[in-house]
């Protein structure tokens, strides 16, 4: 809870994304907006930073240390796919839904908020995973997931290759 609440007194969004026309404060953001031919939008961050939403996914771009650069998002619907490199020391990227908060030092990662459950899959790398209620937490590796809902174990599944094919498919990979 600690960190929602860190999260959410950060200064106002960034970038509230809707649709294909938020190139414009994409670019305020230190990040560049380009929309896919599979209907996915491309966000290319400073620091090397990629950020791919599916179709009408919401979600905010936020800079928790105001240091100008996105170090956070904040997913309501849908999913999104996100590459962040290693960086030197120990500042994580995190991405925050209503259920879970995942955070990395360098990955590349989905995660899907869907009503009640957050979804997490590891593309390669490490995740860490934990409830927003702060109730739990996991570690996920390459090829790893977990579903994370307000009640119940969170449990690290390796995912079968048609569940990351259907995700994989909504963000155009």
């Amino acid at each position: 809870m600690t960190m929602l609440a860190r999260v959410g007194s950060i200064a106002a969004s960034i970038l509230l994304f809707a649709g294909p026309a938020a190139a414009q404060p994409a670019q305020q953001s230190g990040c560049s907006s380009a929309p896919t031919s599979q209907g996915t939008q491309t966000l290319r961050c400073e620091a090397g930073i990629t950020i791919v939403a599916e179709s009408g996914a919401k979600f905010e771009l936020r800079d928790r240390n105001r240091d100008g650069h996105v170090d956070s998002v904040e997913l309501s619907n849908k999913a999104l796919l996100l590459e962040v490199p290693k960086k030197a020391g120990r500042t994580r990227f995190n991405v925050v839904t209503p259920q879970a908060i995942a955070a990395v030092r360098g990955t590349r990662w989905a995660v899907d908020a869907e009503g009640a459950k957050t979804s997490v899959f590891v593309v390669n790398g490490r995740v860490s995973v934990a409830r927003s209620a702060g109730r739990g937490s996991v570690v996920l590796g390459s090829g790893e997931g977990v579903d994370v809902e307000t009640s119940g174990e969170l449990t690290v599944k390796r995912w079968a290759p048609a569940r990351v094919a259907a995700l994989m498919s909504r963000l155009g990979q």
